[in-house]
């Protein structure tokens, strides 16, 4: 069974978090280091993937700075997203060798784990069926069924995903809506979707205890989708969220 050692951040900016994956990629790649999950929150940012379009941020640098949302560019992949507090982010360091090597089946599972909590909170969830709806979305006509993209009246994304692999190693991750203030994704377009609105559990209804419950359900539900076997840990001193 695959061991992974999980730390609560609490809420942190998105470079110091960016800077940590980074290290510990490396240190996973070399053997130094067993899989590791990050949970957390960030401060309000804007990131950019492989693929993004500047277009897509709808702000200007100017009025980011008087929103206190920063910028930053990534080497994930997909568009533009927009994390906040209230949402849940999930950064597994996982290496997938030797008997998960399926990019597919790992983004998945990691929307799987997103459709878990989603039912935790009595909303059905489904997973995007396509490249540009990688994701956790729900149909806000009807969020206690999901039939497809096809058969949803209007689909929401309440949670995107973007991942990066080194020699089978994952970067970055997920982002779950929990409470975020939805207002903020006006900065961007979000994942390049115009057409596509983004929801939240709390939008939809739900009422989440806070985003510290939710990663500790989500604990469960790593465990289960990947076959693990899951301990949480307290945060090193020198990593962002250490006491």
């Amino acid at each position: 069974m695959r061991s992974i050692d999980a730390y609560w951040l609490g809420r942190a900016r998105y470079d110091a978090v960016h800077a940590l994956q980074e290290e510990l990629v490396q240190a996973r790649v070399d053997g130094h280091v067993g899989d590791t999950l990050l949970l957390l929150e960030h401060e309000a940012v804007v990131t950019l993937g492989r693929s993004a379009k500047r277009e897509h941020v709808l702000l200007t640098d100017a009025q980011r700075a008087e929103r206190g949302v920063d910028l930053v560019e990534t080497a994930r992949g997909g568009d533009v997203t927009y994390h906040a507090p209230g949402q849940l982010v999930a950064y597994p360091i996982l290496d997938l060798k030797p008997d998960r090597c399926d990019v597919r089946r790992y983004v998945r599972d990691l929307a799987e784990v997103m459709i878990r909590l989603a039912k935790d909170h009595g909303l059905v969830a489904g997973p995007g069926e396509s490249a540009a709806t990688i994701g956790a979305w729900i149909d806000l006509d009807a969020p206690d069924r999901w039939g497809g993209e096809a058969q949803a009246a209007r689909p929401a994304k309440v949670g995107a995903i973007g991942v990066r692999l080194t020699h089978w190693v994952t970067m970055h991750g997920f982002a779950l809506n929990v409470t975020t203030d939805l207002a903020g994704f006006s900065a961007i377009v979000p994942c390049g979707l115009r057409d596509k609105p983004v929801t939240s559990l709390a939008a939809l209804g739900a009422k989440p205890r806070g985003v510290r419950d939710i990663a500790t359900a989500a604990i469960g539900h790593f465990a289960a989708v990947f076959g693990a076997e899951i301990t949480e840990r307290a945060v090193p001193s020198g990593w962002p969220g250490a006491r």
